[in-house]
């Protein structure tokens, strides 16, 4: 696959995403209507590997990123293309220059609706739908059920006590990246019999704070594990992305009175991504469309 792709009169070629300033990747991000800040991008840099086409005099017309968890799976994300260069091969092109850089890793993504066919075209399929609440939190919030177990703050320097809890539920260890997320963030442990059993991490993301990722094994402990945060954002933005379409916790969150707002779609290429089993840990919340 070439460097480079032709698109109308002039020609775009593949740049390292650490090579070109933050705010033509904000504008880009910007110009689609996704909520990342500056230094959300900065984040992401740090966490992951990306391209971007840019042409001639260095304008950013497109970005693709992955995130490499072990030599043998990856995620993908932030495969964003101008308006401009839409429908114009740049997200077939940058998607084959990701799978050339990625190897026979195993891929997975959450696909907007506007690309999903280019992905099903691409040798993904689809595995489940990711649902999108966000707004204001109310205050007071709603009620849980009663609490098993004895919820504490988690701090950054003790990361490795749900490292091993998070890989069983996601399916790969997220080591690096938990340290990562956990520089800014608020940690909450759920602890039962002695054992670490759930987590949560409220940091801040684009319009106010993202929820995520949330591992628990049912749904109780997720809302307990969600609401301890929300509990502090009373009055702001906040927002859970979630595989959980009807349930105790999907009903926690409407009646947390945030929308549902969008939906996604989990693909994979290679090895199926979600196997979800009974009385497991499972990742309630996503750290984001790109982390999974």
């Amino acid at each position: 696959m070439g460097r480079t792709v032709r698109v109308k009169s002039f020609e775009l070629a593949a740049k390292d995403i650490n090579d070109v300033d933050v705010t033509l990747l904000h504008a880009l991000s910007t110009g689609v209507g996704w909520p990342h800040r500056p230094k959300d991008w900065d984040f992401l840099r740090r966490a992951g590997h990306g391209i971007v086409a840019v042409d001639g005099i260095g304008r950013v017309f497109g970005s693709a990123m992955w995130f490499p968890y072990s030599c043998e799976f990856a995620t993908i994300g932030l495969v964003i293309t101008s308006p401009r260069t839409q429908a114009q091969g740049t997200g077939r092109w940058l998607m084959e220059q990701v799978f050339e850089r990625c190897g026979d890793r195993n891929l997975t993504l959450n696909s907007t609706d506007a690309a999903y066919h280019l992905y099903l075209s691409l040798g993904f399929t689809k595995e489940a739908t990711v649902y999108l609440w966000q707004g204001e939190v109310m205050s007071p919030p709603p009620p849980v059920p009663a609490l098993d177990g004895e919820l504490s703050s988690l701090s950054t320097e003790n990361i490795e006590e749900i490292a091993g809890l998070d890989e069983r539920a996601f399916g790969s260890s997220r080591q690096r990246l938990l340290a990562l997320l956990s520089e800014g963030a608020s940690i909450c442990v759920l602890r039962r019999g002695g054992e670490t059993v759930g987590y949560s991490m409220k940091r801040e993301f684009g319009r106010g704070h993202v929820i995520g990722p949330i591992v628990a094994s049912n749904d109780c402990d997720a809302i307990h594990l969600t609401a301890v945060h929300l509990k502090d954002l009373a009055g702001r933005f906040a927002r859970v992305d979630t595989r959980e379409q009807t349930g105790l916790f999907a009903d926690f969150l409407q009646q947390s009175r945030l929308g549902m707002n969008d939906t996604v779609t989990t693909m994979s290429k290679g090895r199926r991504f979600l196997n979800r089993r009974e009385n497991e840990p499972w990742v309630y919340g996503l750290a984001g469309h790109a982390l999974s």
